[in-house]
């Protein structure tokens, strides 16, 4: 398997040597000070199981302890030994590996087990075990070898899931869907409680707005309560990243949304930010199942990664938030904001930038998918020719998506798919050379996800839809339901099926079939399906 690992790239060496460094800390813990056989007061294995970034020979296994989720998880301050096996089979008859890990009291007793030494492309079942207690059954799915031609990949983009917006009735069919694995692009949780303007507050949460590691913990074990969500974790491998609202709504590198705006008159100073941010990115880190090269370094964290799915797929996870430059224009949907163009912006910043044009410039599989937050292909709101963009996307960093997609242009990298989620409805279109010129050449297609329950039951349309549309001819859909997307990858062509449910106020919506596109591989079109 030596060979299959080096075949599949990771962050950096260096970004996984520091990170490993971080862990050296709670390595120090004396084994004789862990609870080999603890005893709890209530069912620890509440927030359920989870797997994520599969490679061809392992994948992550992720689990927490918490009796009492909603308090800090209600375990003493000792590291809690808990072991896990990994079987080819749901009854686990045949077990092809098993081993211990320790919960520790640093990391919220979260565990996260990176298993090596599996098969590539093929289903595995697993489980952990603390004291007497046994956690449920989950499933998951490593990558093709590295030099396989994989039939298809199928996987689905999700994203934007406020609690108090609704029930996540999408993940209970999207745990029923036959996947290779599921891209999450943020919005895992959101930070604030609803301001109860015109949404209904459908679900109410517990806590205000949350500041301190245990109020991250708490909000994040509350929507891992969710039945829904907890079993399409079960179901399928996760890779994922985050938005804003994992740590607060529309920050920026090392800025707060209270940036000393004419919204948000008294800033935070980005010392006082660091601290929330670093919180934040902790609990982040433990909710999730990622790797050890994703433990975050105080505020700090490289959560861009790439995931190869043989010579088909290589999907590259970006980070739009950590490294980027503030919003200009004061943050919003603003007309007229010649900062917009300024040159040399960052949206992903320098180093994560080369990184990611080396990755398209290498190439190796068929299809070249950047799976990353906010919509790059342009917006266009009002009345033009002065036109109103929104601050947070790459409209606002008009020269760092030039340089991308000059890039693949003049490198003639083909077959490049954008996914993309944080606007709460759905869209499918092309991004342009040059998005001031509706004329120039399509080099990527672009399919942004709707959200899972953000803003509550949706519509089909919006009143300024029609005017968006005309305002964007290289927008070719747009629905505002909730749900998810599903797309399938074959050496011919990338499909994309917008999933929507009637409603989220509610349990029990059925799943619908908004549109489907295709996207023939050679061609950077979208295709009617």
């Amino acid at each position: 398997m030596t060979a299959i690992r080096n075949g599949i790239e990771m962050l950096t060496r260096r970004g996984f040597a520091r990170a490993a460094a971080g862990l050296a800390a709670f390595a120090a813990l004396r084994p004789e000070r862990a609870l080999a056989q603890p005893i709890f007061h209530a069912y620890p294995f509440r927030l359920g199981v989870a797997s994520g970034d599969p490679w061809p020979d392992g994948v992550v296994l992720w689990t927490r302890l918490a009796p009492d989720p909603l308090a800090g998880g209600g375990m003493p301050a000792r590291a809690v030994e808990v072991s896990w096996e990994v079987a080819e089979d749901e009854r686990f008859r045949t077990i092809v590996a098993r081993g211990t890990a320790l919960a520790r009291p640093e990391l919220g007793h979260a565990v996260h087990v990176e298993v090596g030494g599996l098969a590539p492309a093929r289903p595995y079942w697993y489980r952990f075990r603390a004291g007497a207690e046994v956690s449920p059954t989950g499933r998951t799915r490593t990558a093709p070898a590295p030099d396989a031609m994989p039939p298809r990949i199928r996987f689905a983009n999700v994203g934007c899931q406020r609690y108090e917006d609704g029930y996540f009735t999408a993940y209970a069919h999207l745990a029923a869907e036959e996947l290779d694995v599921v891209f999450h692009y943020g919005d895992y949780m959101y930070e604030y409680r609803n301001r109860r303007g015109p949404q209904p507050i459908v679900r109410e949460i517990t806590g205000d707005e949350t500041h301190s590691l245990t109020d991250y913990r708490n909000r994040y074990a509350l929507y891992k309560l969710d039945a829904d969500l907890a079993a399409a974790h079960a179901a399928h491998p996760f890779v994922v990243t985050f938005d804003d609202h994992e740590v607060d709504n529309n920050w920026a590198g090392m800025i707060s949304e209270e940036d000393g705006s004419a919204t948000f008159p008294v800033a935070v100073p980005p010392e006082i930010f660091a601290l929330r941010k670093q919180m934040a990115l902790h609990a982040w880190y433990e909710a999730m199942p990622v790797r050890r090269a994703q433990l975050p370094r105080g505020p700090e964290i490289t959560a861009y990664r790439r995931l190869r799915y043989g010579r088909l797929l290589t999907l590259h996870a970006l980070d739009t938030r950590a490294f980027r430059d503030d919003q200009p224009c004061g943050d919003g949907v603003k007309a007229g904001c010649a900062d917009r163009l300024r040159p040399g912006s960052q949206i992903l910043g320098a180093a994560q930038e080369r990184w990611l044009m080396q990755g398209l410039a290498e190439g190796g599989s068929t299809w070249s998918v950047l799976a990353q937050q906010v919509s790059v292909m342009p917006r266009r709101f009002g009345e033009g020719p002065d036109f109103a963009f929104s601050m947070d996307k790459w409209d606002a960093y008009a020269d760092a998506r030039a340089r991308l997609t000059r890039f693949i242009h003049d490198r003639g990298v083909r077959n490049v798919v954008v996914l993309t989620g944080d606007v709460h409805n759905a869209w499918a279109g092309e991004v342009k050379l040059d998005a001031e010129d509706d004329a120039s050449p399509t080099v990527a297609t672009e399919f942004i996800a709707t959200s899972i329950s953000s803003n509550g039951d949706g519509s089909e349309t919006l009143p300024n839809t029609p005017q968006v549309l005309r305002n964007n001819p290289h927008i070719r859909f747009f629905n505002n339901r909730r749900g998810y997307t599903l797309h399938e990858a074959t050496a011919e062509r990338l499909t994309a099926s917008f999933k929507v449910v009637p409603y989220v106020s509610r349990p029990g919506a059925p799943l619908e079939t908004r549109a489907t596109f295709a996207v023939p591989a050679g061609e950077a079109k979208l295709v009617a399906s």
